[in-house]
């Protein structure tokens, strides 16, 4: 979005850092917890997911459609009551969660401990997902030891991963994605979804999707770190 856009306007209005978010004209009809994978509560995640199923589509459907017609209505204020308020949900440091990898073997944060850090969440069925596990790849050679990549499966089939991780044969440490583990890194709605730790454990940085600046940044982000 440009800087002096409509949406950009909007989504720093509404506190909004992260996509998908929905707008019909200024009533901010769905958030990205809306489409988060598992929600807050403990639930099996936001009102539209899984992403992929028909139900949640037809249901995202439904309540853009009525929202719409409220708005056409002229019936702004009761467009808002319905509308979902933005619940920020933001991690200062890497959770105490410990990841099992593929072969059964657990890893805590602690273990990655003096480490540079980089978690992803992911995909088979992402199509920018793949050349980003080949990037990582990349900096993982790049900086050996001295940096850590965890990639988290989501919405996939086990197989699946193992078949990719084994074609890659990357030096990952390869997850299953499960609820309580993307509750606590803060609810995913789009992949791939990135967090980097420094060597204390604390959020340097977040990055949302495979946008054209996505290497750029967090390479310089990667490179302060590791001096």
């Amino acid at each position: 979005m440009e800087e002096n856009s409509g949406a950009s306007k909007l989504a720093e209005r509404f506190g909004v850092t992260r996509y998908p978010a929905i707008f019909v004209d200024d009533v901010l009809v769905a958030t990205p917890n809306d489409f988060g994978y598992y929600g807050r509560s403990g639930g099996s995640g936001g009102r539209y997911t899984p992403l992929k199923s028909v139900v949640s589509h037809e249901r995202f459907r439904a309540d853009l459609s009525r929202m719409i017609k409220l708005l056409l209505a002229g019936r702004k204020e009761e467009a808002r009551a319905q509308a979902a308020p933005l619940e920020k949900v933001e991690i200062a440091e890497m959770p105490a969660i410990t990841f099992t990898d593929l072969d059964g073997k657990s890893l805590s944060r602690e273990d990655l401990a003096g480490r540079v850090v980089l978690v992803e969440v992911w995909a088979t069925w992402c199509v920018p997902c793949r050349p980003t596990l080949g990037w990582l790849g990349e900096l993982k050679k790049r900086y050996g030891d001295n940096l850590a990549v965890v990639t988290i499966a989501v919405e996939s089939q086990e197989a699946d991963v193992r078949k990719l991780a084994g074609e890659l044969n990357l030096p990952f440490v390869w997850t299953m994605g499960k609820p309580e583990m993307i509750r606590a890194l803060g609810d995913v709605s789009a992949v791939p979804t990135m967090w980097l730790f420094d060597q204390d454990g604390k959020t340097a940085a977040t990055f949302f999707g495979a946008p054209p600046t996505l290497h750029k940044e967090a390479e310089a982000k990667i490179a302060a770190l590791i001096k």
